[in-house]
């Protein structure tokens, strides 16, 4: 025995002693399956048995003659399985099917499916790679992708995914791994596999290490050559080995040997590690113990295929101990070799039933003793559901990785006053990246092609730069060019710079230095999923959660990776990671095509959004029942009632908190004008919980209905300047009217729970008098624009066109016209669109920012609005025993059986509806929000289908009911 067997087997002993006995292929009913292979193996004839050896591949996409060629082998030769590779879905089910039918035996289908089906057909789904899964903490995940994919290729009747690859790539210039690694750390690497491999087999797809003993500390490619792996027992054994060994204790199902010059397994220079016998035979089968399924790597492939004459590279593999034999080069002449050597006494018979029976285990296993056809119906749909692209997502949430946060310069909390460039390296696609950057801050994009690039930058205070190559696979180069490295290293040594790297972390190896950049996020692909989330970690509104699968020089060893803080602002997710059955939650949809059906509204905006992630964000029909113009995200509603506690009364909170008006101070203390009214002794308290005896509402135009020439002029002028609606302007001195009728309007007889408008006319004046402006202008400054809200304002025409403002009633009483682009109500119109009860116009997505600052008790973006004890002031039910349910401003759940909400919130949610079809809703409890924007008033404000059916907190109650807790 030669020196370096011993030592091998030196080093193997105590592995050996720990070893725990796994039969993979062994099924729980292994009588009923020991009785199936038995009774099949002895039907077969000395031909079939070699032809179950062979796994020939084929494109799904092949020319007809190519499928009639491989029909052909099927039935002359035999054979036991077929690999597919490229082409679609559909073609493989049916070529699968067809092939089926042809063979005596059922054939093992195999394919290449590492990061899914997409890896080889076409318009099939695609999971993260490896590196990009190595990059993830919690194994779960990875186990999620793992089933996934091999639900997906179950559906395809492959029952053999030729992945994971286990190799260590501490290689970074290795042309084939990379990507396709884990990483170069051995825990990582097997913690990752292990969780890959018992997702496949969970699913009763069989898993496959590769390539075995280790491909990835080599800087050349098997396809084209005979890598070489010089390195001594003792490492090939910590490093390369160190996998097989772990995950052979836990039922791995088989493996695959590659094609590698390692002279010191082989103990011969040259030859092939899957031709060694003492590679497969000596080591893997017998020193370590594996009973599973051996593959050996494409044969055809120029590491092997070379070796030796036609039929004798696949002879020489038998005889080295492989079960399957892979992409013969010439099949026949292959099976006339083994036959051949079987004949002679080269191969025994022990030895041919050994693998046959092996084989036949294995297509038990996976149910080909049951076979039956794969179907067509729902393939599209089965292959891209909602839960792979919510597993997906979750991946890349938590694989991408904060290298480098120097002074924690991310989050990036101001975005009112920075000023943000941004500049996109390499030549793949970034829509997603900007998109999401522009939901946060003003981004001003700059060409790398601009001559005057460095010269234009000196205005920024923030440069974001993000590199893209494609995603397509990955063996695509992802280097920087040397103008790119220049380009970042000039703008890093001027600027604070956040540098977002959308593929392999290698390609930061082409930084020369580090030190000026502020941020490196590391987001391994260029997937939309990726950008999203790498934008929304930079401006907090998620965090990063990976670490470094691979070490970047010293600087940045394996295992690095940074958690930035959040600062409060909204980001998106799917329901599935959330906790939602997705099943219940499409009844949300149900009831949204409802709507729409049965008029109740011409169209809706919703968003639900729960600890600050919206999962649910559509919008539905169109503008008016002419079904011209469909709504959009971006469309604005009349927001109605929802101004108050989107507008003035945040801006009341703030004087309250800032100790310049108290709950308790009476309206008197706020507007002396009162002193001498029935008002007077009202306090804030009360009116704002809507107990204070004021009538709901006074309808001011009525009493100019008689004479309106006497108050309206179609043109504006010195006297008439207040605009109503398209050509329609009210006498300026009519105003003071307004409030003089409040302060005279009765009492109600008797104290009780009476919602009313008229609180917010009083805090409107009171407001604008503190601050000397207008609400429209202090909330937009102070609140909207701080938190980058850019949809909601009063005078929506000054920041929207007609076409992205959704009409409101056709007002044939009053104003004679559509209502478009003006407030609905009469009230807030007579002030001239601004009241404070209504004005405000808006998307969905803006208002749950706001009320999303009320869940994140007063926070947003990193900014303070309100303390949490001002918050909790507001959102008190005072007078409960009264049988008044309100806070102040805010509406709260119902005390009995009717009222706001589905009655399954809790009692600390607030919010508020609107008359023109609008509602919002906030669960602290559960961090569940809620919008609902609608115009059911178009064009006739009497359609009451949205709220008789109650169809608002219909959806609420569904949303509750889809929450897992």
């Amino acid at each position: 025995m030669q020196k370096n067997t011993i030592l091998l087997l030196a080093v193997l002993a105590v592995n050996f002693f720990y070893a725990q006995q796994v039969k993979p292929l062994i099924s729980e009913n292994h009588l009923e399956q020991r009785k199936w292979v038995d009774s099949i193996y002895n039907t077969l004839t000395l031909e079939q048995k070699i032809g179950q050896l062979f796994m020939v591949d084929v494109f799904s996409s092949a020319s007809s003659a190519e499928i009639n060629s491989l029909k052909n082998k099927i039935k002359k030769f035999h054979i036991g399985g077929v690999i597919f590779s490229k082409g679609t879905a559909k073609q493989q089910i049916q070529l699968t099917n067809e092939f089926q039918q042809l063979a005596q035996v059922p054939l093992l289908i195999g394919m290449d499916a590492e990061w899914g089906l997409s890896m080889r057909l076409d318009e099939t789904f695609s999971f993260p790679y490896n590196m990009t899964l190595g990059a993830i903490t919690n194994n779960n995940t990875v186990f999620e992708v793992g089933q996934q994919i091999a639900q997906h290729s179950k559906r395809l009747g492959v029952h053999v995914n030729f992945a994971p690859v286990v190799d260590i790539n501490t290689n970074p210039k290795n042309p084939i791994i990379g990507n396709r690694s884990f990483g170069e750390d051995r825990n990582q690497v097997t913690q990752k596999a292990l969780a890959l491999i018992k997702g496949f087999q969970a699913e009763g797809v069989l898993a496959n290490a590769k390539h075995f003993p280790g491909h990835g500390d080599t800087d050349q490619d098997s396809h084209k050559t005979l890598p070489s792996l010089d390195f001594n027992v003792k490492r090939l054994d910590s490093v390369e080995l160190y996998p097989y060994k772990k995950l052979f204790k836990q039922g791995l199902s088989s493996v695959m040997v590659a094609h590698l010059n390692v002279p010191k397994l082989t103990e011969q220079e040259g030859l092939p590690t899957s031709l060694s016998s003492k590679v497969v035979d000596s080591l893997l089968i017998n020193q370590l113990q594996f009973s599973g399924l051996i593959f050996t790597d494409a044969l055809n492939m120029k590491g092997a295929s070379e070796f030796g004459d036609k039929g004798i590279v696949e002879l020489k593999a038998f005889l080295a101990g492989n079960d399957v034999l892979l992409i013969p080069n010439n099949l026949e002449a292959a099976i006339k070799q083994i036959k051949n050597a079987y004949n002679n006494g080269t191969i025994t018979k022990s030895r041919l039933t050994h693998s046959v029976k092996k084989i036949l285990y294995a297509k038990y296993k996976v149910g080909l003793n049951n076979y039956q056809p794969v179907s067509l119906k729902n393939l599209a749909s089965d292959l891209n559901t909602d839960k792979n692209k919510a597993t997906r997502f979750k991946a890349f949430k938590e694989a991408i990785t904060l290298v480098k946060n120097d002074l924690n310069s991310i989050p990036i909390a101001e975005t009112q006053h920075s000023k943000i460039a941004y500049i996109k390296l390499g030549d793949a696609e970034n829509n997603k990246f900007i998109e999401t950057l522009s939901n946060y801050a003003e981004i001003n994009s700059f060409s790398i092609e601009n001559p005057n690039l460095l010269e234009e930058l000196k205005f920024a205070d923030q440069v974001i730069i993000s590199h893209h190559k494609s995603d397509e696979n990955p063996w695509k180069s992802y280097s920087l060019t040397t103008s790119e490295i220049k380009l970042l290293d000039a703008i890093s040594r001027e600027h604070k710079l956040v540098f977002v790297n959308f593929t392999s972390p290698y390609a930061l190896l082409d930084l020369n230095s580090f030190l000026p950049i502020e941020v490196i996020l590391q987001a391994y692909q260029n997937a939309d999923d990726a950008q999203q989330v790498a934008a929304e970690i930079i401006f907090g509104a998620t965090k990063a959660q990976g670490r470094l699968p691979v070490s970047i020089t010293n600087a940045f060893p394996v295992g690095t990776g940074y958690q930035n803080s959040t600062l409060g602002r909204m980001g998106y997710d799917y329901p599935q990671n959330l906790g939602f059955n997705t099943a219940k939650l499409a009844e949300v949809d149900s009831l949204l095509t409802e709507v729409i059906e049965q008029k109740m509204s011409p169209g809706v905006q919703v968003i639900i959004a729960k600890n600050g992630h919206i999962f649910y964000d559509k919008s539905l029909g169109f503008h008016t029942y002419e079904n011209k113009i469909p709504v959009k995200s971006t469309d604005v509603y009349d927001l109605a009632s929802l101004t108050k506690i989107l507008s003035t009364l945040p801006l009341f909170m703030r004087l309250v908190e800032e100790g310049k008006v108290s709950i308790h101070d009476n309206l008197s203390n706020l507007l002396p004008e009162l002193d001498t009214t029935n008002k007077a002794n009202i306090t804030v308290k009360r009116m704002l919980s809507h107990y204070a005896g004021l009538q709901a509402w006074i309808p001011f135009y009525a009493s100019t209905l008689d004479s309106l020439d006497n108050y309206y002029r179609k043109m504006p002028s010195k006297k008439f300047s207040i605009p109503v609606t398209e050509n329609l302007y009210l006498r300026e001195d009519y105003q003071d009217s307004i409030y003089a009728e409040i302060a005279s309007s009765e009492l109600l007889e008797e104290v009780e729970y009476k919602y009313s408008d008229l609180p917010f006319y009083f805090l409107k004046q009171f407001i604008e008098r503190s601050y000397k402006d207008s609400i429209h202008t202090i909330i937009q400054n102070d609140f909207y624009k701080t938190m980058h809200i850019k949809n909601m304002f009063f005078y929506p025409k000054r920041h929207k066109t007609l076409s992205e403002i959704t009409p409101t009633e056709n007002d044939q009483i009053w104003r004679k016209q559509l209502v478009h682009g003006n407030v609905h109500d009469q009230g807030a119109a007579m002030l001239g669109g601004v009241g404070g009860h209504a004005g405000l116009f808006g998307n969905a997505r803006s208002v749950a920012q706001f009320m999303q600052m009320y869940l994140n008790e007063g926070t947003f973006g990193g900014r303070t609005y309100f303390k949490p004890s001002t918050i909790q002031a507001f959102n008190t039910c005072y007078y409960c025993d009264k049988d008044v349910r309100r806070g102040l401003g805010f509406d709260k759940p119902q005390l009995d059986d009717v009222g706001p909400t589905c009655g399954c919130v809790s009692m600390t949610s607030f919010g508020h509806s609107g008359f023109t079809g609008t509602y919002t809703w906030a669960d602290p409890s559960t961090g569940i929000l809620y919008v609902f924007l609608s115009n059911r008033i178009h064009p006739d404000a009497s359609n009451r289908k949205l709220i008789d059916e109650d169809i608002r907190t219909k959806i609420q109650q569904v949303i509750y009911d889809s929450l897992d807790i």
